[in-house]
């Protein structure tokens, strides 16, 4: 009676996830696209942060660009900006943007359905494999810049973004969690890809559509758009690691855009996986959906983004750039930059309290006001030395993007911030007051 009741018991056992699961990353890592990523992953960064750290001209435009031939940490941090624009949606693209539509154009989804009897086990080895391949390829990018800017400079520390020195072990720890803060976002745009594999067959269409949906979103980002908008859009978790090279730490921007980015990997990959089941696998000359269908998912990941204004909407507490946010975060940078630029000159040391800094910035002259982004911001920046009552002053031109990061030209006096380089008792160094890369706080109340 025992051996009766458990027979048909065990015929009933579900088979295991596994075997599917290796079959789709060993057929993954065997074509020759995916094994040129790794390659290019692990060899580009380190390739790159070596070769352009001993160059005379930086990429000073590039966040922590001018900070490349000085630490170390910087070259990671430069490749990860890269990276957050173009690599890592390119990436998502050519790997899970391909991974359905690769049997359509072979043909091959009948021979896979008869070997795992079951759709939904062939969707999940196929979206875990791929993410898994994305996140191999995203860990390979992070250790390859890491090593380029060790072995080019050692573990040197950093000028975080509002001139806050950071040391070694701080600056490679918040180095990790940039990396790893940026890994919402790439799940975010590899379910876009799963969504558009499914959806366009074995048209190209769907193995570009995470490529075309960033270069979308980053012209959002471009224009002064309202901060509940941005923050929705999953493009901005790529942006927010900045807020880390601040102190205090600006978290609210990360924590927003790793929750807007699951919601989207969710959504989409939800989507996804709808599609699919509804498709007709016995029809060979499938090429892709109706365009209801495309036109509903569309619509569904436009609503995901009103929503998520929406509800983003409370917590923005302001309306993005303006003079006070502005002379706030630039009077803090330079303050702490003042203090490095003593140190180099070997002059007594001082403290911020000292210094009581202060910035007032104008937009654009009398008639503009003063708010928004533009290349057309001017700071004045004051400050006292203990033991005297003259007041130092400084002219910066300011060129503030939408997202909050700004560069601050220094525009005299020569001796302060009017020159790239400073004249020190070791000789001529490179000037900290010349040129402040700032980020503001666009949740700042």
């Amino acid at each position: 009676m025992t051996l009766q009741a458990t027979l048909p018991r065990a015929a009933a056992a579900r088979a295991p996830w596994w075997p599917a699961l290796r079959f789709e990353l060993v057929k993954m890592l065997s074509t020759g696209r995916v094994r040129l990523l790794l390659v290019t992953c692990l060899v580009a960064p380190a390739a790159f942060v070596v070769g352009i750290s001993h160059q005379s001209s930086l990429p000073a435009d590039t966040v922590f660009g001018r900070w490349l031939a000085t630490s170390g940490w910087a070259g990671s941090l430069v490749v990860l900006a890269f990276a957050g624009s173009w690599a890592l949606p390119l990436i998502t693209s050519l790997v899970a943007g391909d991974v359905f539509a690769v049997e359509d154009r072979l043909g091959t989804w009948r021979h896979l359905l008869i070997v795992e009897r079951s759709p939904a086990r062939i969707f999940v080895a196929k979206t875990v494999a791929s993410g898994s391949v994305i996140v191999a390829l995203l860990t390979g990018l992070m250790l390859s810049s890491i090593a380029g800017g060790l072995i080019a400079l050692g573990p040197t520390p950093l000028i975080g973004l509002d001139g806050t020195p950071l040391s070694s072990t701080e600056a490679g720890g918040t180095v990790l969690v940039a990396w790893l803060s940026v890994l919402a976002p790439t799940l975010a745009f590899a379910a876009v890809g799963l969504l558009g594999s499914v959806l366009f067959g074995r048209s190209p269409m769907g193995l570009i559509l995470p490529a075309l949906l960033a270069l979308g979103m980053n012209l959002v980002l471009l224009m002064p758009v309202p901060t509940a908008l941005r923050l929705a859009l999953p493009s901005s978790g790529f942006l927010s690691w900045r807020g880390l090279l601040t102190r205090p730490e600006q978290l609210e921007p990360i924590l927003l855009g790793v929750a807007t980015s699951l919601v989207w990997a969710v959504a989409a990959t939800g989507l996804a996986y709808v599609a699919f089941r509804r498709r007709d696998f016995t029809n060979t000359a499938f090429d892709g959906v109706g365009a209801r269908d495309v036109v509903a998912a569309i619509g569904a990941l436009l609503v995901l983004v009103a929503t998520s204004a929406l509800a983003i909407v409370p917590m923005t507490g302001g309306s993005g750039v303006d003079d006070r946010r502005l002379e706030a975060t630039l009077s803090t940078a330079f303050a702490h930059l003042y203090r490095l630029q003593t140190d180099q000159l070997h002059r007594p040391a001082v403290t911020e309290r000292q210094l009581a800094t202060t910035a007032a910035c104008d937009k654009g002259g009398m008639r503009v006001e003063d708010h928004g982004p533009g290349p057309d911001w001017r700071c004045v920046v004051t400050w006292h030395l203990p033991g005297t009552t003259a007041t130092g002053t400084a002219t910066y031109q300011l060129d503030v993007a939408a997202d909050g990061r700004f560069v601050a030209d220094g525009d005299g006096p020569k001796e302060v911030n009017g020159y790239f380089q400073v004249r020190t008792p070791l000789g001529d160094a490179p000037n900290p007051l010349w040129q402040i890369d700032g980020l503001v706080d666009l949740l700042q109340p």
